[in-house]
């Protein structure tokens, strides 16, 4: 039997069950892929599932504001995705009549829609035979055919592209596209990959000379950049002041406690201090840390303090300011 037609054979008894399988709306398909980059599948089900109910259309959600959008994407973090999954929907209202294009570089087009999730839409809900190539696919094929190339580089990509389309199925290219999912998902994982249960392993050239625990080849990972911050809860009257992020950039937009970066062996209390009376027109006094938070993203680790501050008094804040209470909303 040929790749293809194994793997099609273990996904049509072992494909999972999730909520957006349920049809082939390219919309539905759409979010899922998005809310999906950089998270677990385990934590976008409950995400998706109160969006859907939300904004079950593209007609819906294209009038919704972006607040009442990022509420909804709140604590899946990377806001942008729903940022540009927002434009892109109104786009798609404006350009298409609010019906998804079934053309692979129509839907690329779009904001925040890249090659991998603009061929897996039109797969998935319009059958057209293009590859979905995700870090999954790429450690798939790199292991089936012992590719001894850097899967970070455009040169290997290209030759898993080539194999992935080579193999193909015309007739299934959706469930072929899954069923990679689905494998690089549960069986062909990172690390040590299970291959004792894996449907091609009769197929794969990396475990024939017992080197799958060895691929895909990949550069070594650099250690994220130490950044130290001092976050500041200062309190007037039962409302804590915050202030909206730049509009590009980390966190673009995000709502935050007044924050300043340090410098190497710079005290906390006293740039804090500076901070606030320079960047707010606050007088306050800093008082101890109240908690301490490590964040790490891909680049760079937020090592971050927050100290409760007594307000002393203060003049008109900044425009991106504002005193906020506990039940203050769309922040």
């Amino acid at each position: 039997m040929t790749l293809a037609a194994q793997l099609l054979n273990w996904y049509c008894q072992s494909a999972r069950e999730l909520p957006w399988r349920k049809d082939k709306d390219a919309y539905k398909i759409w979010v899922s892929e998005i809310m999906l980059q950089q998270t677990r599948v385990e934590a976008v089900k409950d995400y998706y599932t109160r969006w859907i109910k939300r904004f079950p259309t593209t007609a819906v959600l294209a009038e919704a504001s972006e607040q009442e959008v990022l509420n909804y994407w709140q604590g899946l973090g990377y806001y942008s995705r729903a940022r540009n999954l927002l434009a892109g929907v109104r786009e798609v209202c404006a350009a298409y009549g609010g019906k998804v294009p079934d053309d692979q570089a129509a839907i690329q087009s779009l904001p925040g829609v890249g090659e991998y999730t603009a061929g897996a839409i039109a797969s998935i809900a319009y059958n057209r035979p293009v590859p979905a190539i995700d870090g999954n696919v790429l450690r798939i094929f790199s292991r089936l055919f012992c590719l001894a190339g850097d899967i970070t580089k455009q040169a290997t990509k290209q030759e898993v592209k080539r194999l992935v389309c080579t193999h193909m199925p015309i007739q299934y290219p959706g469930d072929f596209n899954q069923a990679l999912m689905d494998l690089g998902a549960m069986v062909c994982i990172p690390g040590r990959p299970r291959c004792e249960i894996c449907p091609v392993a009769n197929l794969c050239e990396a475990y024939v000379r017992e080197v799958q625990d060895t691929l895909p080849v990949r550069p070594t990972k650099k250690v994220p950049l130490l950044v130290r911050l001092a976050a500041g809860l200062v309190c007037k009257e039962g409302s804590y002041l915050v202030h909206q992020r730049p509009a590009t950039g980390m966190l673009a937009r995000m709502w935050e406690f007044p924050t300043v970066e340090l410098a190497e062996d710079e005290g906390a209390v006293e740039r804090l201090q500076a901070g606030l009376a320079q960047d707010f027109r606050q007088d306050v006094r800093v008082g101890e840390s109240a908690f301490h938070y490590i964040h790490t993203f891909s680049h760079r680790k937020w090592d971050i303090s927050f100290y409760q501050c007594e307000w002393l008094a203060g003049d008109k804040l900044p425009t991106a300011a504002c005193w906020a209470h506990k039940s203050t909303p769309n922040l």
